[in-house]
């Protein structure tokens, strides 16, 4: 599949509303960012949440970089053949990378299905 940079990050905004609000609106100190692939150059992972969970905080937010959510543009148009399969791509990554930021890791996410 092939979309340009603009439309895929259209997508992901599109994506980002369309969540509940009490899933976005205790994101404190993140910020949503789009790139190509990941640093290694692979093509296998869709998403990534650089930052620290809510459940490791402690005395974090005073002057601390924000935390990141990372959206891959080209892995998932690697794995998705028409646009809807890419909405439901992009929204299950905003979904499991926001359950990181939550201090929901990949194990839990397998069992509810977000993974």
């Amino acid at each position: 599949m092939q979309m340009d940079a603009a439309a895929f990050e259209q997508l992901v905004v599109d994506e980002l509303d369309l969540l509940p609000d009490d899933m976005v609106d205790g994101l404190d100190n993140v910020v949503f960012v789009v790139e190509d692939r990941p640093e290694d150059g692979s093509l296998d992972l869709l998403g990534l949440y650089d930052g620290l969970a809510l459940t490791e905080r402690g005395q974090y937010g005073l002057g601390e970089l924000p935390d990141r959510i990372i959206v891959y543009r080209e892995p998932h148009l690697e794995q998705c053949d028409t646009e809807d399969e890419l909405r439901d791509e992009i929204h299950t990554t905003l979904v499991h990378e926001i359950a990181h930021f939550y201090g929901i890791d990949d194990e839990q996410l397998h069992e509810l299905g977000w993974a």
